[in-house]
């Protein structure tokens, strides 16, 4: 018997098991002298519901996962090669096969808004990152995976007015302008060299006016954007502490309620075993007078037989 022996049948069970046959394989590797193994049982921990309703996944329906952590494996190579074609492919696949997976494991799971979110997070961080679909493959985890490096995405296409004036942006950042804000300089530079007079001089500060406004309202609405997933990002975090929180109440009070158990069963045995020792004492106190009436009586009838 070995850890990932162990940590391969405790994992496999529903939440509710865990903590008993964590306590029983640790105190079987004990009683098998093998104490080392015994201690890292008893430290796995027991997953989150996230983690176990992906771990349940990974046992029972291998294929579906499968064919998600098969699909993030081309997508991290087509990245590498950066393939535009195939990525623009392969993400479309991504979500079509990342959702299905995620609908199958909500479903049998019955999963709270929280718990369904970290799922996903969980099914991400596999699909674009190796060592992370290894966790997932294996069905051990103990707590929602998270990817925080730059996800694959296609590739940008050149040609036309917009990618042309994306590109003008970001020359102008790469230049310390600083984006959108580059564009209204540069219109207002347009205006400048087109001279204050004349339809054209006209034109040309209509147009620097459109685009200051243009982007002054891009830069709302990003601030707007950041604000709302900084909100959603808090909102997530709060919610996976919380539940991270109650499943760690809820393990505890398990540990709680089994070590109360032990604690009165010992007691009562120590309480039977100390009742077993009054009696054995006052049987030994009742022989003790016997054996000290037997030599007394013992010594006079030798003394009669003398005489």
């Amino acid at each position: 018997m070995d850890l990932d022996e162990v940590a391969g049948r405790l994992y496999a069970l529903p939440l509710s098991e865990f903590t008993a046959a964590r306590t029983a394989e640790a105190r079987a590797a004990k009683e098998a002298g093998q104490a080392a193994l015994a201690r890292e049982i008893g430290k796995l921990r027991k997953p989150t519901v996230s983690a176990w309703a992906v771990n349940r996944a990974a046992r029972e329906h291998p294929g579906e996962l499968g064919e998600l952590l098969a699909l993030g494996e081309d997508l991290r190579e087509a990245w590498a090669a950066q393939d535009a074609s195939a990525l623009a492919e392969l993400i479309r696949r991504r979500a079509e096969v990342t959702g299905r997976v995620s609908r199958l494991i909500r479903q049998e799971s019955e999963l709270s808004a929280a718990a369904a979110a970290e799922v996903d997070q969980t099914l991400e961080a596999a699909v674009v990152d190796a060592g992370a679909a290894d966790e997932v493959r294996r069905g051990c985890l103990v707590k929602p995976l998270s990817y925080s490096g730059f996800a694959p995405a296609p590739a940008p296409a050149t040609g036309g007015k917009k990618a042309a004036r994306r590109a003008e942006v970001k020359e102008g950042e790469a230049a310390g302008r600083g984006g959108p804000r580059g564009e209204v300089e540069s219109a207002e530079e347009r205006a400048r060299a087109e001279g204050g007079g004349g339809r054209s001089g006209w034109r040309a500060k209509a147009e620097a006016a459109k685009e200051r406004k243009e982007a002054e309202a891009a830069r709302r609405a990003e601030d707007e954007a950041r604000r709302a997933r900084e909100r959603a990002e808090a909102e997530e975090r709060k919610a996976r502490e919380r539940a991270e929180a109650e499943a760690a109440h809820r393990e505890w009070s398990a540990v709680l309620a089994e070590a109360e158990q032990e604690h009165d069963e010992r007691a009562e045995r120590v309480s039977r075993l100390e009742k077993k020792l009054a009696k054995a004492r006052k049987r030994l106190e009742a022989a003790a007078r016997r054996l000290e009436v037997a030599r007394r009586e013992e010594r006079h009838a030798r003394a009669r037989l003398n005489d």
